[in-house]
């Protein structure tokens, strides 16, 4: 039983050991490391003892391979995982040491950028929490995608270390690094786990997520002292080519240089993780991989893994001695794919000649599929040429990726059940003709630990003490709070949860920007990755529109309102990082300007990451979720600020629709055209911009503000934004869906009016919120696809 006397003198105890230094002495980062490091202490045996559970029992296990995983800070989580968070704050009161500060001192992992690298970690989460065989296979980034400042309104892009000072919770396991060989001048390449344990919730269960790090191979650091000048530059260019693997998060497509490290990074990924996978299973299963698909599940996390079915046929036939069938069986059996995306763009393809120079094996493999694959086609569809060219792996000059995972798996699932159809439907529905069985629905989930129980915890307090712990394991039970949603004293609590929420995060801005905000105002909060599908712009109209009406009437009966944005643009992408410069222009506009008597402020947020989604979400009032329908995929920003009592206004796409089935229609605020409609707008072209724009008066003035000196900007700095929204392509129908846009806001306004009304709409939300875990999700992947069971009893999980 761990007691605050058994902390404070291990606390100080460790502060000594570790840094040489007294409480008294001792900097935040200090603290922070003494507390994390005797943390690692308490997880150690449960690591090692789940570990050899799993072999004993010849439990079949899953790895989950993605180019991103975001877990956040892990100090606070893991400490609640263990149980013993409030035993270590009271602590820590004691030595008059600050939590929150203490907390801060841990930098956010620079493993990923948005939605796919946090929908990783929520599975990672969930799989331990339930006792699952599951681990994540990913790369250890020493810079992340980058560290965002706005300077001048614009953003500047700075490097993101996060690895510059010890990352406490890895294990570098140098005995377990493995060979990876690509093709000259790069040629053998050693990859070197680093493992971190993912800490199920209140049970004795501690998963892995093996980060690969690339480094030159023991015999390239020899004998020094015989190398000539010519050698030691090809020496130096050999070990920062190496290095350059694992050193940056999506190198910048722009390049044919970043393209092709991106590939290389793929292939350093899936390799390194399949030679470990292939070597724990027969070290400890024996050397018969016949029944390799019983054994483990390989999940491909969208298209950036999908390597992983050549490398894994390559493993089978070139290492292990097996015939192509044999080999393509296993495989077929073996591997899993999520698609998360509709976007062409996003859908991967390389290169046949940078395949064939960079992975010459891989590519043949490859090759052999693609024919195989066709043949496979000709069989059934006989002089169907413009289908079998259609569905090919190698067409045009290129390998298109999503089709050699779909060819090469088994399971193929979207991540919404709209998006699920889409696939079905359209973007995959030649695959989904010839193999209907491959697919299936998983929509996303987020884990309430950390979006609830350590984001909010006086949000998570109220729900304890209203329908007791039962919902930590099990979050469906939050529909028992339904009775409580007209319950005005619940009401009133939940109300003061809320503002302490939005008081914390107006403190922070601040002293962060300087900038006071009314916490009485709606915070109106759109916080996700800048790309112009999301529509960042429709919401900068909005405002735009908002402020030229109360500049014609500053009396004019309004509920003040905050807008709230945070997310980074990628460095290339010229368009998402003007409408991040426009709001920046809106917020220095607006904000000086006091005629308007604080009834509108507009900020946006730097470096947007795990830990500051955790300060602003609990403290939103509505919630944007506001993307052309049928072009996100899923989304789970939507999902945690349900979870945390704010009102979702936004489209019928992602997993928005399913909230509206969850909450029902007076419980969301939905708008705009349907995925239907915006399919039948881009295929007939009827939908063009200039129209809207000719007959609607409010829209017309709006756009025109970008380009008519109403801005305070010198010259056309907005006219490409502009020329976007007229262009007739019609974009991505910002100006089609405006005006229902301006009505949902008007609904808005009038819900938030009635105080009664808007607490039991944030209830209900909340109470429908569980539906949306990632404990959900993952069960369902287990269940149905991945075919894997909990390795502990279900009494040690409750």
């Amino acid at each position: 039983m761990l007691t605050k006397e058994h902390c404070k003198t291990a606390l100080q105890e460790r502060l000594l050991a570790l840094a040489g230094t007294s409480l008294d002495e001792a900097s935040a980062s200090d603290k922070y490391a003494a507390l994390a490091s005797l943390v690692r202490d308490y997880i150690g045996q449960r690591w090692v003892d789940t570990t050899r559970r799993y072999d004993d029992q010849r439990q079949k296990q899953v790895y989950y391979f993605s180019m991103e995983f975001l877990p956040g800070r892990l100090l606070d989580t893991n400490l609640s995982n263990l149980g013993i968070r409030d035993v270590w704050r009271e602590a820590l009161a004691e030595l008059d040491i600050d939590y929150t500060e203490l907390l801060s001192a841990e930098h956010d992992a620079g493993l990923g950028n948005g939605g796919l690298g946090r929908l990783a970690a929520c599975f990672l989460d969930s799989l331990a929490a339930l006792g699952l065989p599951g681990h994540g296979c990913g790369i250890r980034y020493t810079y992340g995608l980058f560290e965002q400042a706005i300077v001048d309104g614009v953003q500047v892009e700075k490097p993101d270390s996060w690895l510059k000072d010890l990352n406490i919770w890895e294990y570098r396991k140098t005995g377990k690094a493995v060979l990876v060989e690509f093709a000259p001048p790069l040629g053998i390449v050693k990859a070197v786990p680093y493992d971190i344990p993912v800490i199920g919730f209140d049970n004795r269960t501690v998963n892995t997520l093996r980060l690969w790090s690339a480094e030159v191979r023991d015999e390239f650091c020899v004998n020094y002292s015989s190398l000539g000048p010519e050698d030691y530059r090809k020496l130096l260019e050999y070990k920062n080519g190496v290095e350059a693997i694992s050193q940056i998060l999506y190198p910048d497509d722009r390049y044919e240089e970043g393209r092709q490290l991106r590939l290389v990074q793929e292939y350093f990924l899936v390799s390194a993780g399949l030679k470990s996978i292939i070597r724990h299973i027969k070290r400890k299963q024996g050397s018969d991989l016949r029944r390799l698909a019983d054994q483990i599940a390989v999940h491909i996390n969208d298209t950036h893994p999908a390597l992983a079915i050549p490398e894994l046929m390559r493993i089978l036939m070139d290492e292990e001695g097996l015939g192509w069938d044999e080999a393509w069986d296993i495989t077929i059996h073996t591997i899993s794919y999520t698609n998360h995306t509709v976007l062409p763009e996003a859908l991967e393809k390389w290169p046949v000649g940078q395949l064939q120079s960079l992975l010459p094996r891989i590519y043949e493999i490859i090759h052999e599929i693609n024919e195989r694959f066709c043949a496979e086609l000709w069989q059934r569809y006989p002089g169907d040429w413009d289908r079998i060219a259609a569905m090919a792996v190698i067409a045009d000059g290129f390998v298109k990726m999503a089709h050699l995972a779909v060819a090469g798996s088994y399971s193929v699932n979207g991540v919404a059940a709209l998006h699920s159809d889409i696939l079905k439907n359209d973007l995959l529905n030649l695959f989904y003709q010839h193999a209907p069985q491959k697919f299936n629905n998983k929509t996303n989930g987020i884990t309430h630990r950390r979006w609830l129980l350590t984001a909010n915890p006086g949000l998570a307090g109220l729900i304890t003490g209203t329908i007791g712990p039962t919902w930590l394991h099990r979050p469906d039970h939050l529909t028992e709070l339904l009775p409580f949603a007209t319950s005005t004293t619940f009401q009133q609590k939940l109300a003061a949860v809320k503002q302490d929420r939005k008081e914390a995060l107006a403190k922070f801005i601040f002293d962060r920007y300087h900038l006071a905000l009314d916490t009485r105002s709606l915070f109106d909060i759109q916080v996700k990755r800048i790309h112009a599908y999301k529509r960042q712009l429709l919401n900068a109209l909005r405002i735009m529109d908002l402020y030229r009406l109360l500049k014609d009437n500053p009396q004019l009966d309004i509920l003040p309102r905050t807008f709230i944005f945070a997310g980074k643009a990628a460095p290339g992408y010229y368009l998402a990082k003007k409408v991040i410069q426009l709001i920046v222009t809106l917020a220095k506009q607006i904000n000086s300007d006091t005629a308007i008597q604080d009834k509108l402020k507009v900020i946006f947020l730097e470096n947007y990451n795990v830990s500051l989604a955790e300060l602003i979400i609990p403290a939103a009032d509505i919630s944007e979720q506001i993307s052309t329908a049928g072009k996100e995929a899923s989304g789970t920003g939507n999902m945690k600020f349900m979870m945390n009592g704010a009102v979702t206004v936004g489209t019928l796409d992602g997993a928005n629709v399913e909230i509206r089935e969850a909450v029902g229609d007076e419980n969301i605020v939905i708008f705009g055209l349907t995925a239907e409609e915006v399919a039948a707008c881009y295929q007939t072209g009827r939908c063009n911009p200039l129209t809207v724009y000719n007959q609607n008066e409010r829209i017309r003035h709006c756009v025109n503000q970008l380009i008519d000196g109403s801005l305070p900007v010198i010259g056309d700095e907005f006219k490409p934004l502009y020329d976007y929204l007229l262009h007739p392509g019609g974009a991505f129908l910002e100006l089609q869906d405006f005006a229902a846009y301006l009505e949902a806001q008007e609904r808005l306004d009038r819900l938030f009016r009635n105080d009664r009304a808007r607490w039991q709409v944030a209830t209900t939300n909340i109470a429908h919120s569980g539906r949306f875990s990632s404990d959900r999700t993952v069960t369902e992947y287990a269940d149905a696809i991945w075919h894997i069971r909990p390795s502990e009893s279900p009494a040690s999980l409750i």
